[in-house]
């Protein structure tokens, strides 16, 4: 990192004021960036996927944990101050300018890459259930370090009987192991968000067996689409769902808020073995 210019200095050199459309908020603490960056495991000999490194603060820490990084950024402007750091770790960054949404982020990273990323908070949630999602299982990364808006995380690894349980809560938990590892204070950025923020922390868990994604995302879908409702009244739309709940013994005048994700798991499996 020797005569690495300062995160500010390469910032105002390049004009990189952060853009609110592009959901951008920059990170200048070096050592929380360094935290995060840790919060995989050791990295050294490791690949490293990032979305949206910006200026590149998190990809400087990445670099120094001894990751191989391929980054993707769509805002153009970044890919001068990118193209400066890769100078500095030859052969150690690839950058590629482009839509994360639209990459094959297998064929970049290969298999086994870890995911580490201040996500850009317009795009954040659709790239974790892209990264959930699927029927094959187990994935091809091997972790996901992802900061989200506070809220979203607190949705990722919500239980139960919550206000924040819901939808995106089973589909995080139901063959992964989401933990909040890290919150970070509003201030920590430029500029400061309206919200507070945390990572979350993914690894994932061998699938439950007779269970297919598809489904359980219809499940969770008429489920949560009325939370409010019994799942009588909920799942009554769903083809099969009422004969469901009566074969894993689920009371159908409970409310989908109520149920574990195990038991949207039987629900989703009874589905399954009904339809052959």
């Amino acid at each position: 990192m020797t005569g690495l210019p300062p995160l500010r200095d390469v910032i105002k050199r390049f004009g990189l004021n952060a853009s609110k459309a592009l959901g951008q908020n920059f990170l200048f603490d070096s050592q929380l960036l360094d935290r995060i960056a840790a919060i995989p495991g050791p990295l050294q000999g490791q690949t490293v996927y990032e979305v949206g490194p910006g200026p590149g603060g998190l990809t400087r820490a990445l670099l120094k944990a001894g990751a191989d990084v391929v980054a993707v950024e769509m805002d153009h402007r970044c890919i001068a101050a990118l193209a400066e750091l890769e100078s500095f770790y030859p052969g150690k960054l690839r950058v590629i300018e482009g839509d994360a949404l639209k990459m094959d982020e297998r064929a970049l990273a290969g298999e086994g890459a870890h995911i580490v990323a201040n996500l850009p908070y317009n795009v954040g949630t659709a790239l974790l259930i892209r990264w959930l999602g699927g029927e094959q299982w187990m994935p091809w990364w091997s972790s996901l370090s992802l900061m989200f808006q506070r809220e979203v995380a607190d949705r990722i690894i919500a239980k139960p009987d919550t206000d924040a349980y819901g939808r995106l809560a089973v589909l995080a938990q139901w063959r992964s192991e989401p933990v909040l590892a890290l919150p970070v204070h509003r201030s920590a950025f430029v500029p400061p968000p309206k919200v507070m923020s945390a990572v979350v922390h993914i690894t994932p868990k061998p699938a439950p067996h007779g269970v297919r994604m598809a489904v359980l995302e219809r499940v969770t879908a008429a489920a949560f689409g009325q939370r409010r409702k019994m799942l009588r009244q909920s799942l009554k739309g769903l083809a099969g769902g009422l004969d469901a709940l009566e074969a894993c013994g689920i009371d159908p005048t409970r409310r989908a808020e109520t149920l574990s994700v195990d038991e949207f798991i039987a629900i989703a499996r009874a589905l399954d073995a009904a339809r052959g």
